[in-house]
């Protein structure tokens, strides 16, 4: 299987299935000497791991974190990270229906027409399991990235929509509920729903939005390589996103040129910000904003139709434990990737001048 491994000098490559042994990483190209907050790095996998409220699935796992190479006495050697997380609380069992037949838009099809084998426990590799490792490695990298602040929050779930600029929102409320929006009434709202999804056997999608700060000029490479390409990429690879928005996004079709148009200050930072902090692919200094679309989760526990093996029509129902609305537990991901971009464009800058 190829498609492991993400970044050019800054590179992750994971492994593992969702209901294996352990899922896990090498992170390779991370500079020596960064003094390294261990405990940082596990905070940020509990924002992601499951059983963390009433809205998340409930499967209990403590998600810890065990390195095995690249850091010696709390820093950095600049040699490969390597760590696993253990899984301990599969319940396999739960997917033995799913053996011979396929669940609506999942992996469970492609994967058995690609490569005539698949792991049905969980979705195996195809599992959103996989993302932890994904936020050991960009928990790395924002360490790496000290000075750049980087903040994603829900801004949406279904019709209910956070319309405030990020501007106006204080970060830190982010945290102070399940849902991790960082304005309390909407979040309360949000959540309310989602339990009465729940109830329904039912799910339901949402929007990530994701603001870094403290960007420097000059990180991008152009022409293929671009930074909100690149970003794009690093979005749309998680599982359940089905739409990247950066800078004006979609509404800047509204306007016209001479609205749009981002004016520039003496000192080289502009007047509004329309182009998400990215020109002609290269970071300009300006915050770098972004939305990223999440699909309702595939799994739901009612009953539907759908094909086996031999493409005979059947009955099946969804079982296990699953997100009513994935993107709670998204927002971590959404930072991991993106400090993972940065993280990688920094290296590559170094490279460009003296």
């Amino acid at each position: 299987m190829a498609g492991n491994t993400f970044g050019n000098l800054f590179r992750i490559s994971t492994f593992g299935e969702s209901h294996g042994v352990a899922i896990g990483g090498v992170l390779d190209g991370c500079p020596a000497g960064i003094e390294l907050d261990l405990e940082a790095i596990q905070q940020e996998l509990d924002r992601r791991k499951p059983g963390q409220s009433a809205i998340v699935t409930q499967r209990k796992e403590p998600d810890t974190v065990e390195f095995f190479s690249g850091i010696f006495e709390g820093k950095t050697t600049g040699t490969p990270i390597g760590f696993a997380i253990r899984n301990t609380n599969q319940k396999s069992k739960d997917y033995s229906h799913i053996k011979d037949s396929y669940r609506p838009s999942h992996a469970d099809y492609v994967y058995d027409q690609k490569y005539g084998f698949r792991d049905y426990r969980g979705g195996g590799r195809s599992s959103a399991r996989e993302t932890a490792s994904r936020v050991v490695a960009g928990a790395i990298a924002k360490q790496f990235l000290s000075d750049i602040k980087i903040n994603a929050y829900v801004s949406q779930v279904g019709d209910m929509k956070l319309d405030k600029p990020y501007q106006e929102l204080n970060f830190e409320l982010s945290e102070s509920n399940p849902v991790r929006c960082p304005d309390p009434e909407m979040a309360a709202k949000m959540e309310a729903y989602i339990k009465e999804i729940r109830k329904e056997g039912d799910t339901i999608g949402g929007v990530i939005s994701c603001v870094a700060q403290n960007v420097p000029v000059g990180l991008g490479e152009p022409v293929f390589d671009k930074i909100h390409a690149e970003l794009g990429k690093a979005m749309l690879s998680i599982n359940a996103v089905k739409g990247f928005e950066y800078g004006s996004g979609f509404a800047g079709v509204t306007m016209k040129g001479s609205d749009h148009n981002d004016a520039y200050k003496s000192d080289g930072s502009t007047k509004t910000n329309y182009s998400g902090g990215v020109q002609g692919g290269i970071t300009n200094g300006m915050d770098i904003y972004f939305k990223v679309a999440f699909k309702p989760v595939a799994t739901i526990i009612q009953g539907y139709e759908t094909i086996d093996k031999e493409g005979n029509k059947v009955q099946a129902q969804g079982k296990g434990r699953h997100d009513p609305c994935v993107v709670p537990r998204a927002v971590p991901i959404v930072e991991a990737m993106t400090a993972l971009v940065l993280a990688d464009y920094s290296l590559l800058q170094r490279s460009n001048k003296i």
